[in-house]
This record gives C-alpha cells, sequence and structure tokens, in this order.
C-alpha cells in the first residue's frame, strides 16, 4: 500500500465479496480518498491463500518465479496508479479516471488478457476459439520465460520483441504459418483494448509500415485439391470394414455438399433438408453481427443414399440427421465428439489413399478444397463457388447478388462425379 502526495492511498487487495468460481476471488486495485473508497479491476483471480503467498511471502520462503511474475503484474496496477495520482495538481475522482483508464492495458500482462478472453469465450461456448488463445497464449509466454522477459505487458509488444519471438519460433522447428496462427489472436486483443478506449494506437505493434511495424507472416498456400481421377477412385472404392466405409461415406458427402465442414455436418438437422436442398448457416458465422449467408446444397443421388445408410431413422426437423450429436450437449462435450469424428474419418481416409496410391493426404479439409476446385474449373464463376462455401470475402460483388436458383446449382454439381 501506498500514500501518495495528494493524500490518496492506493493498494491491491483480494475483493472477498463475491467469488469468481471456486474459492477464487478477483484482484482489484482499491484508490481511498476523503473516507471514499473504488475498486477497480484487474485481469487476475486468486484464492486467499495464493493471494497471501504472492503478495506476502513469509520471510525466508522460496518464493516461484511463476509467482514472482504475478507479483509483479499486480504491484502494476498500483504503481500507474499512484503515478496518475502524483501528477494531478488537485485530485478528483473523474481526473483520476480518465488518466488511469487510458492507456490501461499499456500495463496489463499478455497473460492476463488471453485468459480472461479465452475463459469468455468458454462461458459463450466457443471453445474451439478458446483453445486457439490458450496455445497463443502458453506459445508467448514459453518464449518470454526462456529469454528471462518476465511477464509480458501490452508495452512491452513491440514490433523488435514480435520480430526476436517469430526467429524463437522457426528456431523451435516451427512453421510461419503456426506462428501467424498464435500471433493473429494476439493483434485481436490489442485491436479490442484500443476499440475500448483502454490502450492508445501508439502501442500497437503491428501493420505494414516498413521498419515501423511488425507484418504477421503467412505460410505457403500448399495446393490440397485432388484430381477428378483421384476423386473417382475414391468415390468407387469399397472398403472392407463398415467403420471404413462409413468413415469414407461421410467423407465423400463433404465433398459433395459444398465442401461442408465435420461440425456443420453433425449439426444438420433433417428440418435443414426442404426437397433435394439443405439450406444452413455455418456454425462458425452464426454468431457474427453481420447479415449470416444461407448455404444452398444441392443434393445428389449419391448424398442421399448416404443420409439413408448412416442417417438416423427418426426423421423430424429437430432430430440431427447424423446420429454423431445429442441434444443438450455441453459445447465441450459437442467439441469433443466432432474432434473424434474428424480423426477417425481422417484415419481411415489415409489408409484409402495408401491403398489407392493417392499422394495426398486425406482429410476432411481436403474434401472442401476439392470441392472448390472441381467446380470453380467447371463453372469458371468463383463468384458461384464463394457463395457455396459460404465465404464473406466477396462483398463487392455479393453486395449486389441475390443467389443462384437451384436448378443452376444441380447443373453445377453434376461436374464433381463427372467422370
Amino acid at each position: 500500500m501506498a500514500t501518495n502526495k495528494a493524500g490518496v492511498k492506493a493498494v491491491m487487495i483480494l475483493d472477498t465479496r463475491r467469488a469468481k468460481g471456486g474459492d477464487k476471488y478477483p484482484v482489484k486495485l482499491r484508490i481511498t480518498f476523503e473516507r471514499d473508497r473504488k475498486y477497480y479491476p484487474t485481469p487476475h483471480d486468486l484464492t486467499e491463500s495464493e493471494f497471501e503467498r504472492v503478495m506476502f511471502p513469509q520471510e525466508g520462503s522460496r518464493i516461484k518465479p511463476a509467482e514472482k511474475s504475478l507479483r509483479k503484474s499486480i504491484e502494476a496496477f498500483e504503481e500507474k496508479a499512484n503515478e496518475v495520482i502524483n501528477i494531478l495538481p488537485v485530485f478528483t475522482w473523474q481526473q483520476f479516471e480518465k488518466k488511469y483508464i487510458e492507456n490501461r492495458a499499456a500495463k496489463d500482462t499478455i497473460e492476463g488478457a488471453f485468459t480472461e478472453y479465452a475463459n469468455e469465450l468458454r462461458v459463450a461456448g466457443r471453445i474451439g476459439t478458446a483453445v486457439s488463445y490458450e496455445c497463443a497464449r502458453e506459445s508467448l509466454k514459453k518464449f518470454a520465460e526462456q529469454n528471462e522477459f518476465g511477464s509480458l505487458r501490452f508495452a512491452d509488444v513491440t514490433p523488435l520483441l514480435l520480430k526476436e519471438y517469430e526467429t524463437w519460433m522457426l528456431q523451435q522447428g516451427r512453421s510461419k504459418a503456426t506462428i501467424g496462427i498464435y500471433l493473429r489472436p494476439l493483434r485481436a486483443l490489442f485491436n479490442t483494448a484500443i476499440a475500448d478506449g483502454d490502450l492508445k494506437k501508439d502501442f500497437y505493434p503491428f501493420g505494414l509500415e516498413k521498419n515501423k511495424r511488425y507484418e504477421i507472416p503467412t505460410g505457403k498456400n500448399i495446393k490440397k485439391a485432388l484430381q477428378l481421377s483421384d476423386i473417382k477412385l475414391i468415390y468407387n472404392h469399397q472398403p472392407e470394414t463398415e467403420a471404413a466405409q462409413k468413415a469414407k461415406d461421410f467423407w465423400v458427402f463433404m465433398y459433395l455438399c459444398n465442401g461442408i465442414n465435420v461440425k456443420d455436418m453433425c449439426l444438420l438437422t433433417y428440418g435443414n433438408i426442404e426437397g433435394d436442398v439443405i439450406k444452413f448457416v455455418r456454425a462458425k458465422t452464426k454468431r457474427t453481427k453481420k447479415d449470416t449467408q444461407e448455404i444452398r446444397i444441392a443434393l445428389t443421388g449419391e448424398a442421399k443414399a448416404i443420409i439413408e445408410r448412416w442417417g438416423n431413422k427418426k426423421k423430424s426437423a429437430d432430430s440431427f440427421v447424423f446420429p454423431i450429436l445429442e441434444k443438450g450437449l455441453t459445447p465441450t462435450k459437442e467439441r469433443q465428439l466432432i474432434q473424434q469424428l474428424t480423426q477417425v474419418i481422417n484415419s481411415h481416409m489415409k489408409a484409402i489413399a495408401t491403398t489407392l496410391g493417392i499422394d495426398s493426404s486425406l482429410t476432411t479439409y481436403v474434401a472442401r478444397h476439392s470441392f472448390a476446385t472441381v467446380l470453380l474449373r467447371h463453372t469458371k464463376n468463383p463468384l458461384l463457388v464463394g457463395n457455396a462455401l459460404g465465404h464473406s470475402d466477396i462483398k463487392t460483388t455479393q453486395s449486389y447478388f441475390a443467389g443462384f436458383e437451384d436448378e443452376t446449382l444441380k447443373d453445377a454439381m453434376a461436374a464433381l462425379t463427372a467422370f
């Protein structure tokens, strides 16, 4: 605790008035002025024993590096408050909050920001995105620890530091694509902090200005699409086991159905099927504030046959087409089942590729790329393909595009099995 020249007390406390979960409580900055108290949040939640051990270690006790880093991060909020208070000619709550909240994120830790947002994503059921943020957090944390940078704050993240991180990642044998995957969530956190007014644009380290900003690298776009002759081999292949046949059928279904991904396939209900057309909105875009784009799939005879072979026999509107998921699953369990199915399909398709002599990794993602490539070669119409895939990166043309007639889509789909 510190009392500055303005007679204002700033202290970091554990706010035990309301638990955040289990026996953890939020760590807050408490400002006291003329018997009035106000509390300001931090991204940290600790148990009472953790708070005591980190902030008030007993003499002679051994403090772990992580605890030292955490204490430094917590004390930074108090230091920031006293800096603001000491530059004010006269203390008022309004002036203090204006200065304190401005660039508040500059001294917030990157790890704390990642953790806070990942927790929000998990509560919202966006488990996959939360995992992406957590992986990025752990990578940056490991980089900071191995290079003895301590707990990184927003103000520490400069173009030079990001270049050092890129070099370190490459030395670890990681690809530029992976570096991009880890740094895009960090860039998103910076954008959010700036948009919320917690950080000035001067702290933004990303961009395209040569020698001034850091540009996130992109990996080489490796072609994943199959030739039509390879797809013919897969289409006509008769696996020896039921499990392999089911995996192949799911792969073919994804290829024939606009390159639909595994999650969207699992979430399809019979209510999405209207005659010979499937209509759905991608799970990936349902949460966006923008207008969601409905995808229409012209069902081919083979796609219908796959539904008959492996689909739920109960065909009510709210029944899932394929018996992979159940109603009422938690987001975590739903993601687990979808990942398991993806792994099963990829494992069997890898064996099929070996059997057929196809020099390609027949993943579910390859099914999507192959659909797009074959359709584009046939139609020479990227607008139709983008519409079928549910892409949002053709906004200029989509602004006046009302969609293709179902018959046009059916004719185009015939190209998928033109062998």
